[in-house]
């Protein structure tokens, strides 16, 4: 009875822990989707402020928003395919290198596997059991995992990210392009920054939320990163505007 009741709390707590499936293409679209949707909230931010700066009227501030919007998306989405096929080719050499020595030198390969276990800690008789296991049941597989850190089934997907990148920069570029354009001209700036430093914060802390870490790291560096930006880009746009004037 007694050992019934202590192993039930312990398949409860571990129960809701994240694995290895799918780990990376979770990490790939966070790191993608939080990227993007932190660099168009700032980006587009210190454009429309810089603009609404040197001019009161909404017809320049509101161009200056959409085109960096559109560039700014275009150019995540592409930044993040090209990184993420660079990341995909490199780990599909690695694995294709594997299955040949795999194929060409099994037994080299087995006493590596064995030596890897070993330096973790496995007794050498243990590490030869666990390698001999392990390559019965998948030697790509557990070679992949242990020599390369590797899931072979969960290769990082740039499709996945550029998307994820593109979307999420949009929608964080339409925040402060909004709240520039709605108020008043001498609210405009005001309104924009709080919508900004709200956005920057909430974004902050999702992340940390969705990566299981804590929220106030990220979410004082977004807030950091957003307000120096949004000031250099004020003052520049009130020095230009000042001396085109």
């Amino acid at each position: 009875m007694t050992s019934e009741k202590t192993a039930a709390p312990d398949s409860e707590e571990h129960g809701h822990e994240p694995h290895a499936e799918g780990l990376n293409s979770r990490l790939n679209w966070l790191r993608a989707g939080v990227l993007g949707a932190n660099d168009g909230i700032v980006s587009t931010a210190g454009i429309v402020v810089g603009v609404a700066a040197a001019t009161a009227e909404r017809g320049p501030v509101f161009t200056a928003g959409i085109a960096g919007l559109a560039a700014g998306a275009v150019s995540m989405a592409l930044g993040e395919y090209v990184s993420v096929s660079t990341q995909r080719d490199t780990e599909s050499a690695m694995l294709a290198k594997e299955k040949w020595e795999l194929k060409h030198q099994p037994d080299a390969e087995l006493a590596e596997l064995a030596d890897i276990y070993e330096s973790k800690g496995m007794s050498s008789e243990t590490a030869e059991r666990a390698a001999t296991e392990m390559t019965e049941k998948d030697a790509f597989a557990a070679h992949a995992e242990a020599e390369l850190g590797i899931d072979p089934d969960d290769l990082s997907n740039p499709w996945q990210a550029a998307f994820s990148s593109a979307v999420s920069f949009t929608l964080g570029a339409l925040l402060p392009l909004i709240a520039i354009l709605v108020p008043p001209p001498s609210w405009r700036i005001p309104v924009a920054v709080i919508a900004v430093l709200v956005a920057l914060a909430l974004t902050g802390a999702l992340g940390a939320y969705l990566g299981k870490s804590s929220p106030w790291r990220p979410t004082a560096r977004m807030l950091i990163g957003g307000s120096i930006a949004m000031a250099v880009t004020y003052g520049i746009g009130s020095l230009v505007g000042t001396a085109v004037g």
